[in-house]
């Protein structure tokens, strides 16, 4: 196996973002009520997620690095994802308002998105170039993505079932999202 489509595989399935390393949680919980809203937060993250990832390499690479200023990489990091989001946001709300709408708080909430953040600095902790860092970001939003759209499945499984009363809510989504964190465990011994 190539190693560009290893750590494609291994960032979307065996090392996912949600399921197994439990980062962005609040937009996973809020976002999968449907597929329709799933699909869209899943490509506005990866959208940011790539985006980000092409710049701050760059900028860390070329710039902080080089000047010994690798310090402030957290901060200018979270700057450039917040511009990003922003540009996002400016997109959806003009081209596409039902599905800006639909999103609501959980758009903005993209800038905190511990996710994208940890993509970005695990691309220079990995030490990774620039075209394994691409793709290292595509994997793990496509596997947010993934996450997204099959909770969302389950979230309208979930709706039509017995579920006994102590359990419905809140408690039930934790439990069958924590179902699905050990399947996806299972990918851990295919990939690594």
């Amino acid at each position: 196996m190539s190693e560009l489509m290893k750590i494609f595989l291994s960032s979307m399935l065996s090392d996912n973002v949600v399921l197994i390393q439990f980062l962005a949680l609040c937009p996973f919980i809020g976002m999968s009520t449907d597929v329709k809203k799933s699909t869209g937060m899943g490509m506005a993250v990866l959208f940011v997620m790539v985006l980000a990832t092409a710049v701050t390499y760059p900028i860390y690479t070329f710039i902080l690095q080089p000047m010994g200023l690798g310090f402030l990489q957290t901060l200018i990091f979270i700057l450039i994802i917040a511009s990003l989001v922003q540009l996002v946001e400016f997109y959806l709300k003009k081209s596409i308002p039902s599905l800006y709408n639909s999103m609501g708080v959980y758009l903005p909430l993209i800038t905190t998105n511990c996710a994208i953040l940890a993509v970005t600095l695990n691309v220079i902790i990995k030490e990774y170039n620039f075209a394994q860092g691409l793709v290292y970001a595509a994997g793990t939003s496509a596997g947010f993505l993934v996450a997204l759209i099959l909770f969302a499945g389950i979230r309208k499984q979930i709706k039509i079932a017995p579920v006994p009363k102590f359990l419905q809510g809140t408690p039930i989504l934790f439990i069958a999202a924590a179902l699905l964190s050990l399947a996806f465990g299972g990918f851990k011994g295919l990939l690594n």
